[in-house]
């Protein structure tokens, strides 16, 4: 440890003690009023709420149309597979399109997963 808290130790920190008080002097800089620190982090919290909300809506959705779409004619029947018959008998192999069932049936079973793990955490400003 240095004499002179301000300059950097051997190993290139500043001492411990320089570092609370430059915290110390920084609080008044950072601190908010109370009502807005209130109104700030349930305006956070409601963001958050809806990202999970949205997140789980999107996995839901793609989840179920990657489990019945694959079954369906319109899978191998449109005009974008039409001038690619490879791509077309590919896409229609039963394990192709059972495997993209599993990842539709797991991106369903992420998106709930979520949503009943969803918990209230604390929101730091």
């Amino acid at each position: 440890m240095n004499a002179d808290s301000s300059t950097p130790r051997n190993d290139g920190s500043l001492d411990p003690a320089r570092k609370l008080s430059s915290l110390d002097l920084a609080e008044p800089e950072r601190q908010l009023s109370q009502p807005n620190l209130h109104a700030h982090s349930r305006v956070r919290r409601w963001i958050y709420r809806l990202a999970m909300l949205l997140f789980v809506s999107v996995c839901a959705v793609f989840g179920v149309l990657l489990v019945i779409l694959p079954w369906t004619p319109k899978w191998t029947d449109n005009y974008i597979l039409i001038s690619h018959p490879a791509l077309r008998g590919l896409l229609e192999n039963g394990f192709v399109r059972g495997m993209c069932t599993g990842l539709g049936a797991l991106d369903i079973w992420i998106g709930f997963w979520e949503a009943m793990h969803y918990h209230e955490r604390e929101i730091r400003t």
